[in-house]
């Protein structure tokens, strides 16, 4: 019995690393709709897996009870099955990952030899569970049970959520048919684009760091390729559209995590811009995304006319981000820079755990709360690329946020209010800054950034007020 428990939580910590590690920050499955029917086979194994770790740290299966738990391993090893069929069809597995799967499946091999050898002594008993306790391991398995249980709801909640993904009306970007070049088109916001442009008929190319894995996430819909510089000068695009770049929320702001966020952001550029120099007929017009971060986090009532210095890194990898590609400007290029705030989706960004949080209530106030939200519907955002594309009046710095910014204690007030859960938790900014140290800025502060430009150019949004956005989204 020792033995079989110590390969169960070999398997419980193999699992969680393969979760947050590939499906959560390297692959983000609950952002991609190809993935819908992976997570459902994810969050099936998972709860089972809940079910066998908890059942073994506390209970000796005697008589039927041992056949209920065979009943459960087999259901399991089905889905393991189907969930490698699903895999191959639908997605690129990183080599990491593979690697990862195949000890997995060694180690569940493993696991149930040995209660296969168990099961002799356990059959003949009364059918009952029978309580015992095995230590710390007892203990260990129960917060593994809790923690897969936990990522069984995640991955269930995101495959409701893409079920519910709209194709949503083509974009109007002012002409029937354009060819996009779009470097970071298999993030959240690139996804959607993306999706949206090539069901209006438009031409899509991607550059992505792997391209049959890109290609794999749209169907084949697409042209994908490594870098810009793979493409001929005789080709044509007529838009540009840079969103490439790692999340700047994640992991603490180290001198290599800084050097990360910088790289996957200014070597993209780069290779466009390249591209652009020497193509024979350049692109009409160049979309860079930044964010809000540009201004710093502590100023209020910003628009595109404020004066922004460098106050942190958040900015300063803004600042550096536009300052680079706003040189395509001198190859008669026209620039547009969305400053984002914070992007809300069904299906990625920060708006999902938060909503999952809540639901589990735990919904909590960040810091003093004080702290301003700037944020923007997934939709807004598209159709605020679209008018960029289309407005030829459109052009240098855009603020891409609602027109209502709340502070974030309004913000997670009116969530817990629409999915009906109490915000009764505070997590001290102290806290935060010790564990996150200087990224810790992007939590507890954040700036109140209005949408000059676009009030100015009349631009119609759909969800000007964060109650409507998250009515839709919830």
């Amino acid at each position: 019995m020792d033995l079989l428990l110590t390969l169960l939580i070999v398997q419980a910590l193999m699992g969680a690393f393969d979760t947050i590690y590939h499906h959560e920050l390297t692959v983000a499955l609950p952002a991609h709709a190809s993935a819908r029917n992976e997570l459902k086979v994810h969050a099936l194994r998972s709860i089972i897996y809940g079910v066998i770790f908890a059942g073994l740290a506390w209970f000796v299966f005697g008589g039927w009870w041992i056949a209920a738990l065979w009943a459960l391993v087999l259901i399991e090893v089905v889905l393991t099955l189907i969930d490698f069929l699903i895999e191959d069809h639908t997605r690129m597995l990183p080599q990491s990952e593979r690697v990862l799967h195949t000890l997995l499946a060694i180690g569940g091999g493993a696991a149930f030899t040995v209660l296969a050898l168990q099961t002799p002594a356990w059959w003949p008993m009364p059918s009952d569970l029978a309580p015992a306790d095995y230590g710390w391991k007892s203990w260990f398995l129960t917060i593994a049970a809790c923690g897969v249980t936990l990522s069984g709801l995640r991955d269930a909640l995101a495959a409701r959520a893409l079920s519910h993904v709209r194709e949503g009306a083509p974009l109007d970007v002012g002409a029937a048919h354009l060819k996009f070049l779009i470097a970071g088109g298999t993030g959240f916001i690139g996804a959607a684009l993306t999706r949206r442009l090539i069901a209006g008929g438009h031409e899509v190319t991607l550059v992505a760091r792997t391209p049959l894995r890109a290609a794999m996430q749209f169907g084949g819909a697409l042209r994908c390729v490594k870098a810009a510089a793979a493409l001929s000068p005789a080709e044509r695009f007529d838009v540009v559209v840079n969103l490439a770049g790692a999340p700047v929320v994640g992991a603490p702001w180290t001198r290599a995590r800084k050097r990360v966020l910088l790289d996957s952001r200014l070597a993209p550029t780069a290779d466009l811009l390249h591209f652009a120099g020497r193509a024979q007929v350049r692109p009409r017009v160049w979309i860079q995304a930044s964010a809000t971060g540009y201004y710093g986090q502590t100023a209020t009532n910003i628009d595109e006319n404020t004066q922004a210095t460098v106050t942190d890194f958040a900015s300063e990898l803004c600042h550096r981000w536009e300052a680079r590609a706003q040189t395509c400007g001198a190859l008669g290029i026209r620039y547009v820079a969305l400053r984002f705030g914070l992007v809300m989706g069904r299906t990625g960004g920060s708006l999902p755990p938060l909503l999952l949080g809540l639901k589990l209530g735990a919904g909590s106030v960040i810091g003093s709360g004080r702290q301003f939200v700037s944020w923007i519907h997934i939709e807004d955002a598209l159709g605020i690329l679209a008018h960029a594309v289309r407005d030829a009046k459109l052009a240098g710095p855009v603020n891409a946020v609602a027109p209502e910014s709340v502070s974030y204690e309004e913000f997670i007030g009116v969530a817990g209010a629409i999915v009906h859960r109490p915000v009764w938790l505070r997590i001290p900014e102290q806290l935060l800054r010790r564990l996150l140290g200087e990224m810790a800025i992007m939590l507890v502060e954040g700036p109140c950034v209005l949408p000059g430009k676009l009030r100015t150019l009349h631009h119609d949004f759909r969800f000007r007020t964060l109650h409507s956005a998250l009515v839709d989204l919830v």
